[in-house]
């Protein structure tokens, strides 16, 4: 992999600064997962915007690499349409967004999420809620300037899209690059075996990782590497495509020593060095 390859003066600029916009007060732990996971990964730089209440929880959990920005919340503790301003001054000066982990589904957190979508140029890894956001406004996946990489599981893409669930798992690799097509896309199609495509001529199955891997979290920790290999230059198919691989490798490793059953999120994340080094 050519982005574990490290100039010898090399300074975190050189590796990519990451904006991530997740969690809320119910699931205040996406966002950590999400921003360690990136970090793991090689990403030079990664800050989390949260609402401002759970903006401790970062401080409390003693990541500390990570630059935490508190932002404008709803009273149901989501992130709300006011912080957008504020969003946006820091998206001027960030190489990558990654938007939905934890957000929650209040209506003030999809709007901004929509706004976001629709104004950034930065390529963008969307996830969660930041899926279900665009559920019935899928022409802002069209309006959209930079490279963007979905990561839906099988009933978020049947919300996003508005195809029946039966029909998505009996025909994966169609749906997924149908949709990658028509809206100019990288899509992650999470499950055994995760198919990633442009809908066109790329086209990956995965072959790494195991059933403990369904569990709560694993896919904020796919999201934050599939950013941080996108802020270190990597175009959106092949960081898709190699975060995939690694974050099923590392789930692998994971599970080898704490089995399928006892596999918890930040296990993958424990085992993601290992992984890079394995495929080094």
């Amino acid at each position: 992999m050519r982005l574990l390859r490290r100039k010898v003066d090399s300074h975190k600029g050189d590796y990519g600064k990451i904006l991530i916009l997740a969690g809320s007060s119910r699931f205040s732990g996406a966002a950590l997962l999400c921003a360690e996971a990136a970090l793991r990964s090689g990403a030079g730089l990664v800050t989390v915007g949260t609402p401002a209440s759970i903006n401790r929880v970062l401080i409390k959990n003693k990541i500390k690499e990570v630059i935490s920005l508190p932002l404008a919340e709803t009273k149901a503790g989501t992130l709300s349409l006011a912080a957008f301003p504020k969003i946006k001054f820091f998206l001027k000066n960030s190489d990558v967004l990654i938007i939905g982990p934890g957000l929650d589904n209040h209506k003030s957190t999809y709007a901004l999420v929509r706004k976001i979508i629709q104004e950034s140029v930065l390529p963008v890894v969307i996830d969660a809620d930041g899926l279900n956001a665009l559920s019935r406004h899928l022409n802002i996946l069209k309006q959209h300037k930079g490279e963007f990489i979905l990561t839906p599981h099988p009933k978020e893409m049947a919300v996003l899209f508005g195809v029946d669930l039966d029909y998505i798992n009996k025909n994966r690799k169609l749906v997924a690059k149908k949709y990658a097509k028509h809206y100019n896309s990288i899509i992650i199609l999470k499950g055994h075996q995760s198919i990633i495509t442009d809908g066109d001529r790329k086209f990956y199955i995965n072959k790494t990782g195991n059933p403990g891997m369904a569990t709560a979290g694993s896919g904020d920790v796919l999201s934050g590497i599939a950013g941080a290999f996108l802020a270190q230059g990597l175009d959106a198919f092949s960081a898709a495509k190699y975060a995939t691989h690694i974050h099923g490798l590392a789930g692998d490793m994971a599970a080898s020593d704490k089995t399928q059953m006892g596999l918890i999120a930040s296990d993958i994340i424990s085992r993601i060095p290992d992984a890079l080094k394995k495929c080094s």
